[in-house]
């Protein structure tokens, strides 16, 4: 049986979280760094290559739009579309600097994101990294190894690990390992 779901999902959302990462070419953001104890080095962010066809911040509502053959890649997940828009917000960190965040991705028209182990097709796809939630819409299809699902619509919740495909008729072809 392929493995869950909303964990599939999860490598491919890894690459929105960090969308807003254009902004930084308008202002610098703080820069994190992740210890997992002290005195440990800090782990460098892994950067978002992102190339569109043209790109328009529209700084006072807070969003980056990408149009036109938008192909962003971070480490080995890929995400294409023909627009997408990520709207963020500046956080303030315990030591008064502030940090860019996105609050939400909106990938529209011809949807595709590659992960090493799957790959997620459809007409458009939301993600918020706050709620950790994804939804992908029209025509989806997902294809793990020989095992391919299909329906309208999408949903998953990566904290609670659960997946739901709705919106009418669900295709599935299980091929066992």
């Amino acid at each position: 049986m392929m493995k869950s779901l909303a964990a599939c999902c999860t490598a491919a959302l890894m690459l929105l979280a960090a969308g807003p990462a254009v902004a930084e070419t308008q202002q610098p953001a703080a820069k994190t760094e992740k210890t997992a104890k002290a005195g440990a080095k800090a782990e460098a962010p892994t950067p978002v290559d992102v190339t569109a066809n043209e790109m328009e911040i529209l700084d006072k509502e807070k969003k980056a739009i990408f149009r036109g053959a938008v192909d962003a890649t971070r480490g080995t997940t890929n995400l294409k579309s023909d627009e997408l828009t990520v709207t963020y917000s500046e956080v303030k960190q315990p030591d008064g600097t502030t940090k860019t965040d996105a609050t939400d991705l909106d990938a529209k028209g011809n949807v595709t994101i590659v992960t090493p182990n799957e790959t997620i097709t459809g007409d458009w796809a939301k993600y918020n990294p706050q709620t950790e939630t994804l939804t992908v819409g029209g025509n989806v299809k997902l294809v793990q190894g020989k095992t391919i699902l299909t329906g309208n619509e999408l949903k998953a919740d990566l904290k609670t690990s659960k997946t739901q495909m709705t919106g009418g008729r669900v295709k599935g072809s299980f091929v066992p390992q």
